[in-house]
């Protein structure tokens, strides 16, 4: 089945396309990447989204609108892809959407809302989409994430010692593949940083490109004591988070106090929170090596420090493994709704917390209908990456 897996994560910068073909041998999943795409936001629609999410306010013609604006900018990706990455033709996408507020009360999720109507989708390319994947596992009593934790699980399973995949994202989490696995956010990853320089280069860059201001700057000491603080890196496995904690407003309230601190030092400093923090949780779960992907990995300063936290555990790419990085989160979703159509659960409930493994998501029908698949399947034990 040709598939392809669409999602735009908690950095918003742009839409990511990832396409593959994905066939089930016996128990084992069989994945071979097609290629990936990137295309950024329309602006206006970027601003839009920028000025809705927490902490700010909105209404519901606001949310209305960028339903199906991110819709439409999703299907617009989607129409490239098909004619791009996958031959003129794909069996199924898969839409993550555009998280824009996940309801986290006392450590436990009681929603989650991921925008961006697949109708648009299905009607701009004809073909069967599956979305809205998260709302099940939360129903289920499960984190709705980290959904990339199944493909984790299948693909490293049977590595020697304790494997960790990484995802550096706007939050960062890992899957920690050992006996039960566990998943997890470890706290924010580009989504501080990204916001921190985007507001001290008054929106002049939107990330620390090559990560020169985190090199240039100097770690402040009792900024990053302070932020250290935060309870959350204390609570329990599974837990998840996003920019509804770690936002400008929160760094500004940890910041209270403090004489001036040089922008350089404060991008260095929510840089080493995001190293110590996934450090942390590596060390306290028993790593023994970590495959790291997401936009993060493009930080050189980000990656040195988490390679200084991490002395003696080796810091890889997911590319080396043969999973390409910039495009992991896509396939995963890609997957993710192959398993849905085929009947499939698409959770670890080790790993989100759910009582159970649910089949993701919701279906719109292409001009065809839903795909035909073969009743005689089995649940995947292990990912091959062809």
């Amino acid at each position: 089945m040709r598939v392809i897996g669409l999602m735009s994560g908690t950095s918003y910068d742009a839409i990511d396309a990832a396409a593959a073909d994905l066939r089930l041998d016996g128990d084992q999943l069989v994945l071979t990447p097609l290629g990936m795409l990137s295309q950024p936001y329309p602006d206006e629609v970027r601003r839009e989204l920028a000025g809705l999410l927490p902490p700010a306010s909105t209404s519901v013609e606001q949310v209305c609108r960028l339903d199906t604006g991110i819709g439409q900018a999703f299907a617009r990706v989607a129409q490239q892809s098909v004619e791009q990455l996958s031959g003129g033709y794909a069996d199924l996408i898969v839409s993550h959407g555009q998280t824009v507020f996940h309801w986290v009360d006392d450590g436990q999720v009681r929603g989650t809302l991921q925008l961006g109507q697949p109708a648009w989708i299905a009607e701009a390319t004809g073909t069967t989409v599956v979305s809205d994947l998260r709302s099940r596992d939360v129903a289920a009593g499960g984190q709705g994430a980290p959904l990339v934790s199944i493909i984790d699980v299948l693909w490293l399973r049977g590595r020697p010692g304790v494997p960790i995949a990484l995802n550096l994202g706007g939050i960062a989490n890992i899957t920690v593949v050992d006996g039960d696995p566990v998943a997890f956010d470890t706290g924010p990853a580009n989504a501080l940083i990204d916001a921190v320089v985007t507001e001290l280069t008054v929106g002049r860059l939107g990330f620390d490109v090559d990560g020169v201001m985190a090199g240039r700057g100097q770690v402040h000491a009792e900024l990053l004591e302070r932020l250290l603080a935060e309870p959350y890196y204390a609570l329990p496995a599974p837990k998840t988070t996003g920019k509804e904690l770690f936002n400008l407003a929160y760094l500004a309230r940890m910041m209270e106090g403090l004489p001036e601190i040089p922008a350089d030092d404060v991008v260095a400093t929510v840089t080493a929170l995001t190293a110590r923090t996934v450090a942390d949780a590596v060390r306290r779960h028993g790593g023994t090596e970590v495959i790291a992907s997401g936009g993060g990995i493009r930080n050189p300063a980000l990656m040195q420090r988490l390679a200084l936290e991490l002395e003696g555990v080796p810091v890889r790419t997911s590319d080396e493994l043969g999973l390409p990085s910039a495009a992991k989160e896509a396939l995963a979703f890609a997957v993710l709704g192959f398993l849905t159509v085929h009947g499939l659960g698409g959770t670890v409930p080790s790993c989100t917390g759910a009582r159970h493994s649910s089949v993701l998501g919701s279906i719109t029908p292409g001009l065809g209908g839903v795909p035909h698949v073969s009743a005689d399947v089995r649940p995947p034990a292990s990912l091959l990456i062809e």
